[in-house]
């Protein structure tokens, strides 16, 4: 690779890190042609880029990004791979889901919303994190809770004067 490809490759790294605020980096390496397209194929159904990067240029995209990536570049050793999401724990989902047929892909690090996460022991709370959309709803259902009680109180004691007057009507 020249100077030239290798400085246009940092400048797209660079474009892409800035797009987004979640960023997986690990170890696909060992995975077999099948097993690796259908870990494509399914980040491609989540919407998650997955490219199998090198470290160096990465490195120096992290190092020329607005983001600040703190530890992560000291984890780009070996085969590298990013994973890009708008979702924070699509990544986590999919290579947790992954883990049960094999031992890779081994999670490196991520930076999720302007925290950084080093090491494959992160895993499970990463792919737990809640995504936008599902705090949202929990928000809206949380409240909603109040106002659906009153109106179900209400519903109650309005039905039970009704039943209260059918009761009367039938004594008189």
């Amino acid at each position: 690779m020249t100077r030239e490809e290798k400085s246009i490759a940092i400048e797209e790294l660079t474009a892409q890190l800035a797009g987004t605020n979640i960023v997986y980096v690990a170890d696909i390496s060992g995975l077999n042609a099948e097993t690796t397209s259908n870990l494509r194929r399914a980040c491609y159904k989540a919407g998650i880029k997955l490219e199998v990067v090198k470290n160096t240029l990465l490195a120096k995209a992290m190092e020329t990004s607005e983001n600040s990536y703190g530890e992560l570049p000291s984890v780009l050793v070996g085969n590298s791979a990013i994973f890009i999401s708008d979702v924070a724990n699509a990544p986590g989902k999919i290579i947790k889901d992954f883990r049960k047929k094999s031992s890779k892909p081994v999670l490196k690090g991520a930076y999720v919303n302007a925290e950084v996460y080093i090491g494959d022991d992160q895993l499970d709370m990463l792919a737990t994190i809640k995504s936008k959309e599902e705090l949202l709803g929990e928000l809206i259902g949380l409240l909603q809770s109040p106002a659906q009680r009153v109106i179900a109180a209400l519903q109650n004691k309005f039905a039970g004067e009704e039943q209260a007057e059918e009761v009367q009507a039938e004594e008189a």
